[in-house]
């Protein structure tokens, strides 16, 4: 337990009405896909992803445009809106005023140092934190040098530098994100963060890849930091639907234990025993059980009669399939036979009374 306790000693940081560090609990994140102009489609997908578990939510600013749609969005959404800012500084300072959240930037492709002011001074105004991102792809050339490539130290060098640069500026209202999409350079980068700093710390493997590589690859890095005891807001960055991301973090969390709440569905590899298509069961289990994420149990999906009973009996509730017909198990203990193709039916009928 002792390497679990290190997040309690990150500072509190306030994002609209949740907080994070300080060992409360870990927030996941997401990022829309849409173009943050078209309002309807962003607060459409915003919403599902409230609705699959999303804490707060990141939009792409590119354009004044985007920055306008910010004061839209916000009146139709509850979870805590971050603005994603490169390059222009006057996108940040108009993001603010639109009602973001929170803003992501770094500072060193902001600009001058008076531009950075500038948007530090609206941070401060509307007393909104900002986030410090640094990711591998951006390392500057000197840190570049120094350490004789792109490196862990360097990463945290360089996130470092920009954090005691807003510090100077009198501004401490601050989360820290440092990426890289070699795993097991981000979690040297992150243990050696926690080192140096008590700000929070938003951890992701930043561009892991499709929804099989990506998900892999984040459950691995995230899953040996967080055990580190590093980590307050999590991103499972991949290529596909943010709906995936979500859903990711939620296994990430609760198989560390680290989030309860929700069902979490076990189902067996199949063998030759299986006269059942289970794979498609499975699916259509994992799809049914999240309108029940209120619930905090464990459904067993299993290929056969043989083992189900005995290879279930850690799950509250489960299925077992046969011949044209399969077991309704709860506790281990089978409570009645169902035909094959009420197997489903009826998971959803006991699940219904453990409302």
């Amino acid at each position: 337990m002792e390497e679990l306790m290190n997040r309690n000693h990150t500072k509190t940081i306030q994002i609209k009405d949740r907080v994070i560090g300080g060992g409360n609990p870990i927030l996941i994140q997401s990022m829309c896909n849409t173009k943050t102009q078209d309002v309807s489609s962003t607060v459409d997908q915003i919403k599902k992803l409230t609705a699959a578990g999303c804490d707060i939510i990141r939009v792409a600013v590119p354009d004044m445009e985007a920055a306008a749609a910010i004061r839209e969005i916000k009146k139709q959404i509850r979870i805590p809106l971050v603005a994603d800012i490169h390059f222009d500084y006057r996108l940040a300072v108009a993001a603010i005023e639109s009602g973001a959240d929170k803003i992501r930037i770094n500072p060193g492709n902001i600009g001058s140092l008076d531009r950075v002011q500038a948007v530090v001074e609206k941070a401060k105004e509307y007393q909104i934190p900002i986030r410090v991102g640094v990711n591998s792809g951006s390392l500057e050339k000197n840190l570049i040098e120094k350490y004789g490539g792109v490196t862990a130290e360097g990463i945290v060098e360089s996130a470092l530098n920009k954090v005691r640069m807003i510090e100077e500026m009198d501004y401490g209202n601050l989360v820290i994100s440092i990426k890289s999409s070699d795993v097991l350079m981000c979690v040297k980068a992150h243990e050696l963060m926690a080192e140096q700093s008590d700000y929070p710390l938003h951890v992701g493997i930043t561009e892991a890849g499709t929804l099989q590589t990506g998900t892999i690859k984040s459950s691995v890095g995230l899953g040996i930091i967080l055990h580190k005891g590093i980590g307050d807001t999590i991103r499972v960055s991949l290529t596909g639907d943010p709906l995936e991301e979500v859903k990711a973090a939620k296994t990430i969390l609760r198989t560390l234990g680290l989030r309860k709440g929700g069902v979490e569905v076990i189902s067996c590899p199949t063998c030759g025993r299986t006269r059942i298509d289970l794979i498609s069961l499975a699916n259509q289990v994992e799809d049914m059980v999240s309108a029940y994420d209120h619930l905090d149990i464990k459904v067993a999906v299993m290929g056969c009669v043989v083992n189900g009973p005995g290879e279930a009996r850690e799950a509250d509730i489960g299925i077992a399939g046969g011949i044209g017909e399969g077991l309704l198990i709860k506790k281990g203990e089978v409570i009645r036979k169902v035909p094959e193709e009420e197997l489903l039916s009826a998971l959803q009928e006991e699940l219904m009374k453990m409302q």
